[in-house]
């Protein structure tokens, strides 16, 4: 196992790398958890003026096979392909073909009305209010092994009754929405949006090795496999047998990404106006510009002005990020699900733009209205539980004398420690920070978390009498006809637990207030009719308001 190590790190620097750079010792330092022989990683890519100054795969791309990651690598990545489908779009408006205000429904008639107000717009900047399909698939009980069709997802996404929030009032990302558009792209088009894509951007810039993968039986050469941790340091294969895509499907490796971000800049094949579009901000109806434009977010790390997307789907995760008025851009393309890549990315600037950043430090001072009070709360006052939106709460508690969170949309658990008066954080974890202010009645009310750059308010929530509760009248089967699935909730060890169709999983039920519990799949309101429940909406991450009707 040692020489098989050392011949990797030779390769690695030898073969796999080229463009030294001074800072190549400490960039790499970045990845030595993922450089290792017996563990998937990444491939690295850095382009400064127009040239890929430094190149460099580390771990493996196929651990079968003992291949390891390099440059030429083609990765799977994730939502990082929106901004392809985005470009898909933009030329076929650049041609005449279609108009970035076309409704959804002139379209596609067998939406509901609702569609008439959806434009492609409102697609491309995640404003439409449709709710997304893979979140839709989990709710009927499918997992990423589960096989299933683009008929079966459209079939899904008609009969959905309703929309999440009116077209254009709120901001929240949806695969589906970049699904559509890869759908209109094939109607207007006349052609599978793969075959537009290789015709008019991969082929024409010299993308060789890039492609929308469409077809999961399609040979690709160099192909990195994808992998997802088990215990003990060990994995499992990552991969799916769909075919979708829009919200994601591309293919593609470090040497052709950098001819990618070379057309920004300056290609007789995408045009200035191509990338106005491209770049292009939301806008809500109240006049409030996002951050989101067309498959790319347009914002700021330190200071500059930067333009990236990520992406993460099975075991690949992916980030381009572009500081433009700098010309420098951080591809970091992996094989591993517990990757980071945008936190890697943005380690990779630290170094390269040390000179140029302002610290995080400064930032969160100028940036937060936290005034921290001179009295320091005893932990006591901190205990209890915060809702950061509806049914999505942080419950904190006293371990071992230190505060423990706990997360009730993941079940996860974490400790954070004292940094400074009422302020805490995760050990090791600089970029996520929790204020507790607002003493009252002896107990703090409200929790600020500061993580990336924003700010995120969570009021302590009312503490609800069980005791009148009676929890038989929740049981029963309740059926989405928006879904065709049903759910089941029964009593166990006086718990209330649900499950979904006939999956032996159940999930455990937590009041959260009266007529409402939270499970593992989100926020449930039962509703009545007169004083019996009658049916529920749940409320699921990136799907709101979805109806379920009690069975006789």
């Amino acid at each position: 196992m040692k020489k098989h190590f050392l011949l990797l790190i030779l390769c690695s620097f030898s073969i796999i790398s080229f463009g030294q750079i001074k800072e190549s010792q400490e960039i790499d330092s970045i990845f030595t958890e993922w450089n290792k022989a017996d563990a998937p990683g990444c491939a690295l890519g850095i382009i400064k003026d127009g040239k890929l100054i430094y190149a460099k795969g580390y771990g493996m791309a196929n651990m079968e096979y003992d291949i390891p990651n390099s440059a030429s690598s083609v990765f799977r990545i994730g939502s990082t392909s929106k901004q392809f489908t985005a470009a898909c779009i933009i030329l076929l408006a650049e041609k005449g073909k279609l108009n970035l205000d076309d409704n959804l429904k002139s379209i596609f008639p067998d939406f509901p009305e609702y569609a008439q107000k959806i434009t492609i717009k409102h697609l491309l900047n995640h404003t439409s209010g449709i709710r997304d399909y893979l979140q839709l698939a989990y709710l009927k009980g499918l997992e990423n092994d589960d096989f299933y069709t683009d008929d079966d997802l459209m079939k899904w996404l008609v009969n959905q009754s309703d929309l999440n929030f009116a077209p254009g009032e709120e901001h929240l990302y949806s695969n589906s929405g970049y699904w559509l558009l890869g759908q209109i792209v094939n109607e207007v088009a006349a052609m599978n949006m793969a075959e537009f894509a290789q015709k008019e951007i991969f082929e024409p810039l010299g993308m060789n090795n890039t492609h929308f993968h469409d077809d999961h039986t399609r040979i690709v050469k160099n192909r990195a496999s994808g992998y997802a941790p088990r215990n003990n340091d060990d994995y499992e294969i990552s991969m799916t047998t769909l075919g979708m895509i829009g919200d994601g499907g591309i293919f593609t490796t470090i040497n052709d990404i950098k001819k990618w971000d070379d057309a920004y800049y300056e290609s007789s094949v995408l045009s200035k106006e191509f990338w106005n579009m491209m770049t292009q901000q939301g806008v809500l109806n109240n006049g409030e510009v996002i951050d989101y434009a067309a498959g790319l977010i347009i914002g700021n790390y330190k200071g500059l002005k930067t333009i990236r997307h990520g992406g993460a789907f099975v075991g690949f995760r992916a980030e381009l990020l572009r500081f433009p008025e700098q010309k420098l851009s951080i591809a970091i393309f992996a094989n591993r699900a517990d990757a980071d890549p945008s936190r890697k990315a943005n380690q990779v600037a630290d170094i390269l733009l040390k000179n140029k950043l302002v610290e995080e430090v400064e930032k969160n001072d100028n940036k937060t209205n936290i005034s921290e009070p001179e009295q320091e709360f005893e932990l006591k006052q901190l205990v209890g539980t915060y809702e950061i939106q509806s049914g999505v709460t942080a419950s904190l508690s006293i371990k071992n004398d230190s505060l423990n969170v706990l997360q009730n949309w993941n079940k996860s658990t974490y400790n954070i420690s004292k940094l400074k008066g009422n302020t805490f954080q995760i050990p090791g974890e600089k970029d996520i920070s929790f204020t507790f202010t607002n003493l009252k009645d002896n107990q703090t009310q409200t929790l600020i978390v500061f993580q990336g750059g924003r700010e995120t308010k969570a009021q302590r929530k009312k503490e609800i009498d069980s005791s009148k509760i009676n929890l038989d009248e929740y049981t029963g089967s309740f059926h989405s006809k928006e879904l065709d699935v049903t759910y089941s909730f029964k009593i166990e060890n006086g718990v209330l637990k649900a499950s979904v169709e006939d999956k032996q999983v159940s999930m455990e039920c937590t009041l959260s207030e009266i007529d409402q519990f939270t499970m593992q799949l989100g926020l449930v309101r039962f509703q009545r009719t007169g004083t019996k429940v009658s049916g529920f909406e749940l409320d699921s991450g990136r799907v709101k308001n979805l109806k379920f009707q009690k069975n006789n």
